[in-house]
């Protein structure tokens, strides 16, 4: 068989796949000066291969099992047409025509299935009740050619990806609503270019309170990092008169530069009124170091004893006396 490209040659083969019940994928690809000359395609259980997960640990464990199913297309040099050169149709493992279409492979989202899934992400509506909803107007789970995990998987990558960009100003209105619903509550906030969130600080009325009795003494902590925005959380923590932590104001930072720490510094001397604590306990970081020094000169720095202790392992391992070093720190502390 001939194809005019090698994107046809792979839809047919995928297309059969389908219809034979079992998924493929692209084993290798040969290139000659950057261009592609021929292409093997497998059926996806090829080779020896085992999951980690143990089966009894895993619901629905698969393996290879070194299918010989396969297809070789090359490109003839003088038609400059794709030809399937070789083909392998045997098995070796068992296909189920009904249950092709739940093969990941194969399974799909409408664009009618898509809208509705926007629309209910917009509406709060769970993943799992849209699901639901296209289960019982198709009837059932087998009239479905897709799971609930594509509904998912849909809604991370696509709908919330698109939802991120007005996800800075969303934030920035929840913020001004605190404020009017009471007017100790503070922040402030910088947004880039883009109107991607680059600095922002804020405290409510209660930790602001907090702090006029117990801060004397701060802890400072940007050893969090949100997952979706890439963004450093610090947190302003103080211990209280019952010995419990208690959270003075949060901040979030895109860098972690000295100009960054100056305006979250500036902005927490103006949120507790200008008073500066007589000493701040942070992790070893130069830049914020600095920044202390500028913006709280009278204000004592001290480094954690928690990121000291969590560093020393690290710092111990290269002697060859680490061990006894170690068992000796363990009864100073």
């Amino acid at each position: 068989m001939t194809f005019n490209t090698l994107e046809d040659a792979a839809k047919f083969y995928k297309n059969y796949a389908k219809a034979a019940s079992f998924s493929t994928r692209v084993r290798s690809t040969n290139k000659k000066r950057n261009v592609i000359k021929n292409q093997l395609i497998t059926c996806s259980r090829e080779g020896k291969w085992k999951l980690k997960i143990s089966p009894t640990e895993k619901t629905n464990p698969s393996a290879g099992l070194n299918c010989p199913a396969r297809i070789y297309i090359h490109i003839l040099k003088d038609d400059g047409v794709w030809i399937i050169s070789k083909v392998m149709l045997h098995h070796s493992h068992s296909c189920c025509p009904n249950q092709a279409e739940m093969l990941k492979q194969h399974r799909k989202l409408s664009m009618s299935v898509r809208r509705t899934i926007e629309n209910n992400e917009k509406a709060g509506i769970r993943p799992s009740k849209t699901y639901q909803s296209f289960v019982a107007a198709a009837g059932g789970y087998r009239d479905l050619n897709f799971i609930e995990k594509d509904v998912r998987n849909y809604i991370t990558r696509e709908v919330r990806n698109i939802l991120e960009l007005d996800d800075a100003k969303e934030f920035g209105k929840y913020l001004l609503r605190m404020k009017e619903k009471n007017q100790n509550f503070f922040f402030e906030l910088e947004l880039e270019d883009d109107q991607s969130i680059q600095l922002a600080f804020w405290s409510d009325a209660r930790s602001r309170a907090a702090c006029e009795y117990f801060g004397d003494v701060i802890s400072f902590d940007t050893t969090y990092n949100t997952n979706r925005y890439n963004l450093v959380c610090g947190s302003f923590v103080r211990v209280n008169h019952h010995g419990q932590s208690t959270l003075l104001g949060c901040a979030l930072m895109k860098n972690e530069d000295i100009q960054s720490f100056i305006w979250l510094f500036q902005c927490w001397l103006r949120c507790m009124g200008g008073k500066a604590p007589k000493g701040i306990l942070t992790d070893q970081c130069a830049s914020m170091q600095r920044a202390i020094e500028a913006c709280m000169p009278t204000t004592i720095h001290c480094w954690c004893i928690w990121h000291i202790m969590k560093k020393i392992l690290g710092k111990i391992n290269g002697f060859k006396g680490h061990i006894k070093i170690e068992q000796e720190r363990s009864h100073v502390v």
